[in-house]
C-alpha cells in the first residue's frame, strides 16, 4: 500500500535521476540546483552551474533524454510547486526543490536494491561515468572538462591507474610480436 504509492510517485523522478547523474557525471549539488529550464532537448544539454558558480553546458544521450521527458512528461507536470520553488526540476514529496541529501539517500536506497553488498554512492556514479568515458576516449582533457575539475591534474590522479593498466597491457603485447 503506502510504499508502493510512493514508488509510484517517485519512481521517475528517481529515475531521470539515477540516469542523468550516470549519464553525465554531473555531481549531486549541481543536480539538485537544476531548473526546468536549464534543460535543453533541442541540443540534449543542460545548463549546469559549476562549483565556482560558472555555468557550462552538459551534452546528454537518448536514455537521459528518454527518462527526463518521462518525469517532466508525467510526475513534473501533475506536481503543484510550492511557492519559491515554481522552477526545480527535481521536486520531493512535499513539492519543495530536492536537496543534497535526500538525492544521496535516494540513490543509497536504489543501489541497496541492484547491489546489496557493495557500497554505492553518488560520487561513485560520477568516477564511474569518468572512468567509462576516459576508457572509451582516453581525452583526459575532455573528462576533465565533463566533470568540472577545475584542475586538470586532479582527473589526472584520478584516473592514473587506468593508464597504468594500459602501459602494462602495451608492454605486454609488445613482448608477444
Amino acid at each position: 500500500g503506502q510504499r508502493l504509492a510512493y514508488y509510484e510517485k517517485t519512481k521517475n523522478r528517481d529515475l531521470a535521476i539515477l540516469t542523468l547523474l550516470l549519464g553525465t557525471g554531473i555531481r549531486v549539488s549541481e543536480c539538485v540546483g537544476l531548473d526546468v529550464q536549464d534543460v535543453d532537448f533541442k541540443n540534449n544539454g543542460i545548463k549546469v552551474t559549476r562549483k565556482g558558480g560558472n555555468e557550462m553546458v552538459v551534452y546528454f544521450g537518448e536514455e537521459v533524454e528518454h527518462a527526463l521527458k518521462t518525469y517532466l512528461y508525467t510526475t513534473r507536470k501533475s506536481t503543484v510547486p510550492l511557492s519559491g520553488h515554481e522552477n526545480a526540476l527535481f521536486l520531493s514529496t512535499q513539492r519543495k526543490r530536492m536537496g543534497v541529501q535526500a538525492v544521496e539517500n535516494m540513490v543509497k536506497k536504489y543501489a541497496r536494491e541492484v547491489t546489496p553488498n557493495k557500497k554505492i554512492t553518488p560520487h561513485k556514479l560520477r568516477s564511474t561515468y569518468g572512468t567509462a568515458l576516459y576508457k572509451e576516449t582516453g581525452d583526459i582533457y575532455l573528462v576533465a572538462d565533463v566533470l568540472g575539475h577545475k584542475d586538470v591534474n586532479t582527473t589526472k590522479k584520478h584516473y592514473a591507474a587506468i593508464d597504468e593498466n594500459r602501459r602494462r597491457r602495451a608492454a605486454r603485447s609488445e613482448e608477444h610480436t
